[in-house]
């Protein structure tokens, strides 16, 4: 039993086979997905997978490279979605200090008002964050963030973070980027982490685990993940995939399927 927390099979990237895609997944034992929408395309076509699968369910929220586009309308349209029955956090949102589109400051509102909306509609929230740990960290804080907590989406920074992470609530999920032989950090990271809060993704279609490194993600792949967690901590996969995948029903408040 897997739970791929993070991923994106509404991507146009699997316009010409997603259920093929999300089949394989089914057949490689992911039992559990959330396909993540974080804007206006993105959002309806989650909702609509999430509509057609029993054990997929959806995240929407708002990307912080695309922050500068988000109109109060759209903050209001993702407050209404919140209400769905199949809608289980919000995001991803956070901050991207990689790319330039939309300035720090009009990032750091967009966030600030999508942790308010999620505290007002009792969701955790989804964490995008590159570049900028720091900033996210205090926003986060400031907010008190800890009263929904969420998840640290393919957490890729320092284990000096992590136990700021969990102060508040926060569950530290990793990618393929664990299995990379160039990543120390993830892989500190993996065997650190307490067992009960750690979480996989894959983060389809972007980050590959080895050996599928620069193709195509998908969420079949989140098994690489998981198998790469046990090799690291010396645990049985069957301990690792069981763990994570009752840590992600307990953090999005799923009620596991018979």
């Amino acid at each position: 039993m897997l739970f791929d927390t993070h991923m994106h099979v509404n991507a146009s990237q699997f316009a010409a086979d997603r259920k093929e895609v999300i089949q394989r997944a089914f057949d490689t034992g992911v039992e559990y997905m959330v396909v993540v929408g974080f804007d206006r395309e993105t959002i309806p076509l989650a909702i609509e997978i999430a509509e057609r699968y029993e054990t997929i369910y959806a995240a929407v929220g708002w990307h912080p490279v695309d922050a500068i586009d988000m109109t109060e309308d759209d903050l209001a349209w993702i407050e209404e979605l919140s209400s769905h029955p199949k809608v289980v956090a919000i995001g991803e949102m956070g901050l991207d200090y990689h790319w330039d589109k939309s300035p720090k400051d009009v990032q750091k509102e967009v966030f600030r008002k999508q942790i308010r909306l999620a505290k007002k509609v009792n969701m955790p929230i989804i964490i995008h964050n590159r570049e900028a740990t720091e900033d996210i960290i205090e926003i986060l804080q400031a907010e008190n963030a800890q009263e929904i907590g969420g998840i640290m989406h393919c957490y890729n920074d320092s284990i000096d973070y992590v136990q700021a992470c969990l102060d508040m609530n926060f569950y530290i999920s990793l990618g393929g980027t664990v299995t990379f032989k160039n990543a120390p950090l993830p892989k500190e990271v993996a065997v650190q982490v307490p067992l009960d809060r750690l979480l996989v993704e894959t983060d389809a279609p972007f980050l590959a685990p080895h050996p599928n490194r620069g193709k195509r993600n998908e969420p079949a792949y989140v098994k690489l993940v998981a198998e790469k967690i046990a090799e690291l901590r010396e645990m049985q996969f069957s301990e690792i995939s069981e763990q994570t995948t009752q840590n992600a029903l307990k953090c999005f408040g799923i009620e596991q399927s018979q």
